[in-house]
């Protein structure tokens, strides 16, 4: 007699979730909130989440779940931070297990009437207070590595000036002892960050530019001015390099470092002069995509800044910064890749112009993110040289 076997089989099921987040105030260290929502069985906190939509990229689906359940829109960035799991209770009695990828959402607009507004609250949380009100353990850990800096110093200083007073409660070495005996190295940290306030005002402008509408031209006017105040922080670093005695790591990385972190704000500054130049208004999908990478990567640059203050210290969350970073540009290119295939079945064969066009837009928009991996890189550097 034969035997009969069984297969048993794992039904997974994946979702997609939003991060809906903004920058209370326009400094570097400006604390972060993130908008949760009351699910609408249960009533405790979520992010709003949803399952994949067919025809939609991952992170447009998570935008359209923020919409839908929160009432906000804005930039989502296609990488996501990561993944968590929790059950969810099915018709059947059943309680299975559920992915959920994790997206960034840079909020630009707040609506006053939205598709769920009677069925949940939604509220804007401290980072810290976040991670503590939703139930899923990795989605704690989740929000709390978005910037670990605002849970450290939640209720005393400010998340900027934490990281610089942690900088001496490291470890105790000679050359930290020797270094204080030494004629005041030059404000090299605070150029850092200065330029890093630039690159995300910048990445701002452009993200708005790449949306159209009749504000374009002051978008332009804006990384114009961002790019010139970020040029003035470089010419003071190379200054400063030469004339102080004691610099905090090699002369040869600083002016790399700062150099990488100008050539971003450059190829911002030529692409606005590309969309100038042609007079573009209209802008695909995966051009407005690869924006959302670069305002992402440019926050991920300004969190990992300040933390050079204390490399050894900072080691293992530099390298998640880094790596996002490597991430998001391999993303970008994908992106980028797929954009210039539309583009050319659109466009290659009766319309030669607007394919060149946009097609150098297109080089612009990789080149920016390319130089955050440049960043990206230089920073790794300094990690294995100093950790």
């Amino acid at each position: 007699m034969r035997q009969s076997q069984t297969c048993n089989r794992i039904v997974i099921i994946r979702q997609i979730a939003a991060l809906p987040y903004r920058t209370e105030g326009e400094s570097l260290g400006a604390p972060v909130s993130v908008l949760l929502v009351t699910s609408r069985a249960t009533r405790r906190w979520v992010v709003p989440k949803g399952n994949l939509i067919a025809g939609l990229p991952p992170h447009v689906a998570a935008a359209h779940e923020a919409e839908e359940e929160a009432g906000v829109k804005g930039l989502a960035c296609p990488t996501p931070l990561g993944a968590y799991r929790y059950r969810k209770l099915r018709s059947s009695g059943a309680s299975l297990m559920v992915d959920v990828d994790l997206f960034p959402i840079a909020v630009t607009d707040e609506l006053d009437e939205w598709e769920e507004q009677a069925e949940r609250e939604r509220r804007w949380f401290p980072l810290g207070d976040a991670a503590d009100a939703v139930d899923e353990p990795e989605l704690k850990a989740l929000i709390r590595r978005f910037r670990p800096g605002d849970i450290v110093t939640r209720g005393g200083a400010g998340p900027l000036g934490a990281i610089v007073a942690q900088a001496g409660l490291g470890r105790k070495n000679m050359f930290g002892w020797f270094q204080k005996l030494l004629p005041k190295q030059g404000s090299f940290f605070e150029m850092f960050e200065a330029h890093a306030e630039t690159l995300v005002a910048g990445a701002g402008a452009l993200s708005r530019l790449l949306q159209g509408g009749p504000g374009m031209a002051e978008h332009i006017g804006e990384i114009v001015e961002r790019e010139h105040d970020a040029d003035a922080i470089t010419r003071e670093v190379l200054q400063t390099v030469r004339r102080v005695f004691l610099t905090p790591f090699d002369r040869s990385a600083i002016i790399a470092l700062i150099a990488r972190m100008d050539d971003a704000i450059d190829q911002m500054n030529q692409t606005a002069g590309a969309i100038d130049l042609y007079a573009v208004t209209a802008f695909t999908t995966e051009m407005k995509d690869m924006a959302a990478i670069i305002v992402d990567a440019a926050r991920v640059t300004a969190e990992a800044l300040p933390l050079l203050r204390n490399i050894s210290g900072n080691a293992s969350r530099l390298h998640e910064l880094t790596e996002r970073l490597v991430r998001m540009e391999g993303q970008a290119d994908t992106i980028h890749d797929a954009g210039l295939r539309q583009l050319f079945q659109d466009h290659g064969a009766n319309n030669t112009i607007h394919f060149i066009v946009a097609r150098e837009i297109y080089s612009h928009l990789e080149k920016v993110v390319d130089r955050f991996e440049d960043v990206a890189n230089e920073i790794d550097g300094l990690v294995i040289d100093h950790a």
